[in-house]
């Protein structure tokens, strides 16, 4: 930021080379040329961007080697889908990214604004892009300040830095003071000097460090990890395969072929596709919600999520400051105090739209405009004593019958005035009434609200009226205001509590106001801590705070980043919600930050998901399309590499004592593809509610564990085709290979019903008409395949009907099978799991208690 801020005017205009009378058009178009336009560097992505974040999939990796092996195998075929999959998988993410990139870049041009300034010593209008440092800028009510500026002088000036602070209502701004761009001026008038304009600005210095490289998402890591899950299973496997068929004195050929098709049986060729389409699928279900989805996969770490850091002005709460009561001395309802206090305002209504400073709106906006206007008109006013900041209140006289002095402000700056107070009606001496009068204001100020004293008495008619008078005045009671939560604010947080998730707010603002907020809204406070708390913590003591913390206040942007990394560092995914340049460094550090359409330029482009509507209940329907996404794809995940790595180990044992190769490369392939087309309609299929009540997360180690359970499973009636086709049937080479190709594809696709769900399939989980319908179509093809006329050139021969008897048999108790291991299995889980949170809690507990 510009050291001009802190100077005294005089040396400020000297050191931006400019006076009080502004630039020439002349010196402006230089300075515009030598330092670019004011408008701050951006996320924006241009298509090769967009292109080249969907390249770095880790999965896409295995699939090119995938790839390159089916070609070098000569099977051409094959290798161009698994290329064609790759492309749709690639295109379609693409084309759903790049399209919000589009729909971005035209919110950013709807939302270009406006600059007043001085230019050869006339006003004049520009965009503020082309705002130059030196520049003298003409400041009223509604202008959103275009760059950091000092104020030459002020009138009244009270600006909304709550973008840049979090704390609700306007600061008071005089001559000398700093005011920042992107903030709002709210009440009265101003001209200041540009002394920083673009990236160099206080607002600027945010953006920059949203060029870093985004790192990468819970779910992106996840998948990495799964990645290397495969690539380590993968490599063993084909070296056992090939070392031992070739120690076996196989042809050395065969062997490596044998081996490199199983390394590409092994790999789920269809997991980016499904993950894109199931991605694409929940994005466009959004967009019909107004929610833009920036990044895909944003989607799925949504529904991971299980902490949301939440900022309170402008998210949890409308943002804007309204008249919460009108409360007399004592505490209770003070009739036509309200209509008072609007009486004592400077509101200009000469234009028929009302302007003034925020709590005097806030005043007018209590009533239905033509009852406001009545309240005006029936009281005349015969004279004013205006704001300033250093009185701090606002004083009229009216004719109410006898002429009265009305007197309005800082409550300090009122009681210091009062030598009475109104209680039950009567007149009652301050020294009496104080204590009632301190309790009051007390209990207001703790409740995160601000009050406003008034006060009058009558006064004798005459032409001028002065400071003098505003002496021995009668307090009648205290306008109290409040920034209040959104009227969906507590279903939204109702919901997301019942979906798992835990709340905490983060805010710039203050810990009172904060709590406050959150009673209303529901959310449970355990515990709050300042900013200045924060600073010179360890990461280690930073975690143990986060972790009983609700509320952190008057934190900075670096502040609320770091308390996102801490989260992150207790094991959870961290979703974050803001709309203000103090939250975009939070936004771009979680695993997915959601902002509003109305949200500052900065946090719009740090943010991954745009709520195109002040809806935050869309959050929620995201977190449970983001889960349904999470639990399809996992689906996918689970059957593939337990169905894979059984088939493939089948594949291993059985080349150990066959004197063939008991599948053909080409037939791996093949028996592959037709099985991950099956599960292509994967993303269309129904998720039980209990797989929406709670987070999932990527969990390699329980991946691993069920490729293990139920690979085994898959092997055993392997094995057991294998001995019917060889001691029953007495099969040749084409025949044993007809006959496993089919019910090795018969299993793995028709298991997918008792996989996809922990409920009994069929009965409490029916499945989706897509997955049925194409996974019994695959099982039919298989099936008729080697009685078709491309068998021979296949490989395959015509099976026996007495086999495919027995596989009708095998199929029904290999299901019966999987069903029982799958009720073993997950009660293993849930006992292991119950253990773990035991243990964890039994090792916290005592640090907990010492703290």
């Amino acid at each position: 930021m510009s050291d001009a801020l802190e100077l005294p005017v005089e040396e400020a205009l000297e050191a931006v080379r400019s006076s009080a009378g502004g630039l020439t058009t002349e010196e402006a178009k230089a300075r515009l040329a030598a330092e670019g336009p004011n408008e701050l560097e951006s996320s924006r992505k241009a298509w090769p961007a967009v292109l080249a974040a969907q390249l770095r999939n880790p999965l896409l990796a295995l699939l090119v080697v995938a790839a390159a092996l089916s070609i070098g195998l000569g099977e051409r075929v094959d290798g161009a889908i698994i290329v064609g999959i790759m492309l749709l998988s690639v295109g379609l993410g693409f084309f759903n990214e790049y399209r919000s990139e589009q729909t971005l870049e035209a919110l950013r041009e709807r939302t270009g604004r406006r600059a007043t300034l001085l230019r050869d010593g006339q006003a004049c209008e520009i965009a503020a892009t082309d705002v130059v440092t030196g520049d003298v800028c003409l400041l009223q009510i509604g202008d959103v300040v275009p760059a950091d500026m000092l104020l030459l002088s002020a009138a009244e000036l009270s600006v909304d830095e709550s973008a840049l602070t979090g704390e609700a209502f306007p600061v008071e701004k005089t001559a000398d003071s700093p005011v920042y761009a992107g903030t709002v001026v709210r009440s009265g008038s101003g001209r200041a000097v540009v002394c920083a304009t673009a990236g160099r600005t206080r607002l600027g210095s945010v953006a920059g460090k949203l060029t870093e490289q985004q790192p990468p998402t819970a779910f992106q890591r996840g998948l990495g990890s799964f990645t290397g899950l495969l690539a380590r299973v993968t490599a063993a496997l084909t070296v056992f395969i090939f070392v031992t068929n070739a120690a076996l004195g196989k042809p050395m050929l065969d062997a490596f072929l044998f081996s490199l098709a199983i390394a590409v049986g092994l790999t789920p060729q269809l997991l980016p596709a499904i993950v894109s389409v199931s991605l694409a699928t929940g994005a466009r279900r959004m967009a019909r919600r107004s929610v833009l989805v920036k990044r895909l996969v944003s989607i799925e770490d949504l529904g991971d999520a299980d902490v949301v850091l939440t900022d309170k002005t402008g998210t949890l709460t409308r943002g804007d400051i309204v008249l919460l009561e009108a409360i007399g001395s004592d505490g209770k309802p003070a009739d036509g105090l309200a209509e008072l206090g609007l009486a004592c305002s400077e509101l200009d209504v000469s234009s028929g739209t009302p302007l003034g400073n925020t709590l005097d709106l806030a005043l007018w906006h209590a009533f239905q405009p033509a009852v406001a206007r009545a309240h005006l008109d029936a009281h005349r006013r015969l004279a004013t004593l205006p704001f300033t900041f250093e009185r701090r209140r606002t004083s009229v006289v009216i004719q109410d019958g006898t002429p009265r002095l009305l007197c309005k402000g800082a409550s300090e700056e009122v009681l210091a005035r009062c030598s009475s107070a109104r209680v039950h009606g009567q007149a009652v001496p301050m020294q009496d009434a104080r204590p009632g009068v301190e309790q009051t204001l007390r209990r207001t100020l703790e409740a995160g609200h601000r009050a406003l004293a008034l006060a009058g008495r009558t006064v004798d008619a005459r032409d001028a009226y002065g400071e003098d008078d505003e002496r021995d005045l009668e307090l009648y009671g205290f306008l109290v205001f409040t920034d209040p939560p959104k009227a969906d604010a507590a279903e939204s947080v109702a919901r997301l509590r019942r979906l798992g998730i835990e709340l905490k707010v983060v805010t710039g603002d203050h810990e009172q106001t904060a709590a406050h907020v959150c009673t209303e809204v529901g959310v449970p406070v355990e515990g709050i801590a300042r900013g200045s708390e924060l600073d010179g913590l360890s990461d280690a003591e930073l975690d143990r705070l986060v972790a009983t913390t609700t509320i952190f206040a008057r934190v900075s942007p670096e502040q609320k980043a770091a308390i996102v990394r801490a989260v992150q560092r207790g094991g959870s995914d961290v979703a974050f919600i803001g709309d203000g340049v103090n939250d975009a460094l939070a936004l771009r550090a979680a695993d997915v930050g959601v902002s509003v359409d109305s949200a500052v330029d900065v946090a719009r482009e740090a943010a991954d998901v745009v709520l195109l509507e002040k809806d935050l209940g869309v959050l929620a329907d995201g977190v449970v399309e983001g889960r349904r996404i999470f639990a399809n794809t996992m689906k996918y995940v689970l059957m593939g590499t337990s169905s894979n790595f059984g088939n493939m180990f089948s594949a291993a044992g059985a080349s150990l004592f066959l004197s063939f190769l008991p599948m053909l490369p080409s037939q791996i392939l093949l028996n592959n593809l037709l099985y991950d087309v099956s599960e292509m309609t994967i993303p269309t299929d129904r998720v039980d509610e209990e797989l929406l009540e709670r987070p999932e997360h990527w969990d390699v180690g329980f991946i691993r564990r069920f490729m293990i359970f139920f690979g085994p499973i898959s092997s055993l009636y392997d094995f057991a085709t294998f001995g019917v086709m060889l001691w029953v049937f007495h099969a040749h080479a084409p025949l044993f290979r007809s006959g496993w190709f089919v019910e090795s594809l018969a299993t793995q696709a028709l298991v997918v019903f008792v996989i996809r769900t922990r409920r009994s399939p069929f009965f409490r989980s029916r499945p989706g008409k897509a997955l049925l319908v194409s996974t019994l179509l695959v099982v039919a093809v298989g099936l008729a395949i080697p009685f078709s006329p491309v068998a021979s050139t296949l490989g395959f021969r015509s099976l026996p009907l007495g086999f495919v008897g027995i596989l009708g048999a095998m199929v029904v108790t290999y299901l019966a099978l999987v069903e029982t291991g799958k009720r073993v299995f997950y009660r293993r889980v849930r006992l292991c799991r119950s253990g773990d949170q035991r243990r964890r809690r039994w090792r916290i507990g005592p640090a907990a208690r010492t703290s």
